[in-house]
């Protein structure tokens, strides 16, 4: 006999399974966030990466501020692309042919003390010979032009300093910007550096403020095998002048201007120069 509305269990009333305890709930909760940290770790190993910009060696391309995400399958990958660089094989795997290209913007673990990530871009790919002299960049004995903007106000930990802007054309035909203090900085003037095999060579866009390979008791050559991946774009961007407690403020600390920014370079120069505003 069938029972009617008032006298069904509430086991009845729904698909005829028990509600939860206490005990269960809890079960359920560790279980989604298991699942859920799992499928969080797997994009940030296999996909994409995020990294904050900490310092200006890289203007002014990318602002400390700056919030990106890194394509980890860009370039294949190495045990770095995987936390604390405990995967058991040397290497890179599943590159498919595809390196890093000079003009690129590449996360990769410092050579010295891999524990730590840096942000440059290549300048110098295996079998290059790299140059600094008067400030200018030469590439296999060519000096690589560039073009002025004009005088730029940049702020440098606290301190505005005025510095030339240049566009930078690379000999693929890759064009971005530079800063230039002055051309008779330490690191204006260098020896040759050939770049060994598997190896790459990368200097921060802030020329006079970037600890790059041109350090080499710092950076030196990048090994291959410490590319983490390529800088793809910029999702968040906040100019530093609210902490975290200060929510109120969060609206008019955003850079609304840079937000979802891709940070590949320009590959046509000239259609590069004439957008940043290069007669």
């Amino acid at each position: 006999m069938e029972k009617t509305e008032a006298e069904k269990s509430p086991e009845d009333a729904s698909t005829g399974t028990p509600p939860l305890n206490a005990r269960e709930e809890w079960a359920e909760f560790f279980k989604t966030a298991a699942i859920a940290l799992v499928l969080a770790l797997l994009i940030r190993t296999f996909l994409l990466e995020p990294f904050n910009i900490p310092s200006g060696s890289m203007k002014p391309t990318l602002e400390v501020g700056d919030y990106l995400f890194v394509s980890k399958p860009a370039y294949g990958y190495s045990r770095y692309s995987f936390p604390f660089g405990l995967a058991p094989f040397e290497g890179r795997i599943w590159t498919k042919g595809k390196t890093p290209q000079r003009g690129d913007i590449i996360v990769f673990k410092l050579p010295t003390n891999p524990s730590v990530d840096y942000i440059k871009r290549v300048i110098g790919l295996p079998g290059d010979v790299i140059q600094v002299v008067g400030g200018r960049l030469y590439i296999n004995r060519r000096v690589i032009p560039r073009e002025a903007i004009g005088l730029k106000e940049v702020s440098e930990n606290g301190i505005t300093e005025p510095m030339m802007e240049y566009v930078e054309t690379l000999p693929e035909g890759v064009a971005h910007k530079i800063y230039e203090e002055t051309d008779d900085r330490p690191l204006d003037n260098t020896d040759e550096f050939v770049v060994p095999p598997d190896h790459y060579f990368m200097m921060g866009d802030n020329r006079d403020n970037s600890q790059d390979s041109r350090v080499q008791s710092v950076v030196g050559f990048v090994p291959a095998v410490n590319v983490v991946g390529r800088a793809s774009f910029i999702f968040f961007s906040t100019n530093g002048t609210a902490n975290l407690a200060e929510i109120w403020k969060w609206p008019w600390t955003i850079r609304y201007d840079r937000l979802m920014r891709g940070v590949e370079p320009p590959v046509d120069a000239a259609k590069a120069r004439a957008e940043m505003g290069v007669l």
